[in-house]
């Protein structure tokens, strides 16, 4: 005697079976798309019965993955401002006291083609000894010299503050024949990379732990799915339903939350950056600067939302590949 699907395995696979009914006399192709397309609208029917928990399980999401893209993005707007604060990464290159000015000038316009240079000055040996001048209140002194003993030099600005860059760059300055002496203050740009580093590990570290607990969060949540549809799914599979097709609402129920997550996480950030950018705006105009946070980019929004999305995917295919087969028909 055939067993007579109950009430529950109907309201489980109603949609599905409807679609897989009209399917029958289509292409294979379009019937998987039907199959598929019941399973999301099952999926999507369930979650807005529980409005509530649904939105929690979202907001948990949200917050897990605000906490290292917040961190992520704040670490490029740091170093946006080291590109501000490259005065304080200046290359000093000083000349052989021998050499003219029309020296000056040809290795000026040579080192500007450099493709890690910035911008280059240069300060003619009168202008350095003036400027010497005025800093040091000793101008009736140097006025008596018999000759100017300050040589002219560049003040040259790099496009990145990258440690071995810069290295590599000052040695590059100090082969140039006119050269006498290059200056540059290493400590502080081993200093600012040393934080960008950390800085980088913390929001690997940080995202990795948190990923993690996404994964638990939706596996959890997606477990408790199955587990208060198990009548449904044992008749399911009693009737001859595969394993494919029982489990397909539940990755779609994934999906939708890592999706509805990533949104939310993306909002969060958008509303708390511009939030900060009113305190960071007013602080760096006490500076004399006009520095302000970037807000979340398209693409990143984007690309958060397809991380969310796969880890929601993930969760519940982890949670489904592990309690369906405990769910075999009795």
């Amino acid at each position: 005697m055939n067993p007579q699907p109950s009430k529950a395995a109907e309201r489980l696979g109603s949609a599905g079976e409807q679609a897989s009914e009209h399917a029958a006399a289509l292409s294979p192709l379009r019937a998987w798309l039907l199959s598929h397309q019941a399973s999301l609208i099952d999926a999507l029917r369930r979650l807005l019965r529980q409005p509530f928990a649904s939105l929690f399980t979202a907001l948990v999401i949200a917050v897990a993955l605000s906490l290292p893209s917040g961190l992520a993005l704040l670490l490029g707007n740091l170093q946006r401002l080291g590109g501000d604060w490259q005065q304080a990464t200046q290359i000093s290159v000083y000349l052989k006291t021998t050499s003219s000015e029309a020296e000056g000038l040809a290795l000026r316009d040579s080192i500007a083609k450099l493709t890690d240079v910035d911008s280059v000055k240069w300060i003619s040996a009168d202008t350095a000894l003036a400027q010497f001048a005025e800093q040091s209140g000793l101008a009736d002194v140097l006025a008596d010299l018999p000759e100017n003993p300050l040589p002219g030099s560049l003040q040259i600005t790099p496009k990145e503050i990258d440690p071995d860059k810069l290295k590599a760059l000052a040695q590059q300055l100090g082969a140039y024949p006119a050269v006498d002496l290059v200056q540059l203050d290493w400590r502080w740009a081993e200093r600012f990379a040393a934080i960008l580093a950390l800085g980088e590990h913390l929001v690997l570290g940080l995202a990795l732990l948190l990923a993690a607990a996404l994964l638990l969060v939706i596996g959890n949540t997606i477990r408790l799915h199955i587990e208060n549809r198990r009548s449904e799914i044992e008749v399911i599979k009693l009737v001859g339903g595969t394993d494919a097709y029982v489990q397909r609402p539940f990755l779609y129920m994934g999906a939708l939350y890592g999706t509805s997550g990533g949104l939310l996480a993306w909002a969060v950030l958008e509303y708390s950056l511009d939030w900060l950018n009113q305190s960071v705006m007013r602080l760096a105009s006490l500076y004399g600067s006009g520095f302000s946070l970037n807000p979340v980019g398209a693409a990143d929004g984007l690309l958060l939302v397809l991380f969310a999305l796969t880890l929601g995917c993930i969760g519940a295919w982890l949670a489904v590949f592990r309690h369906l087969r405990a769910l075999a028909p009795k």
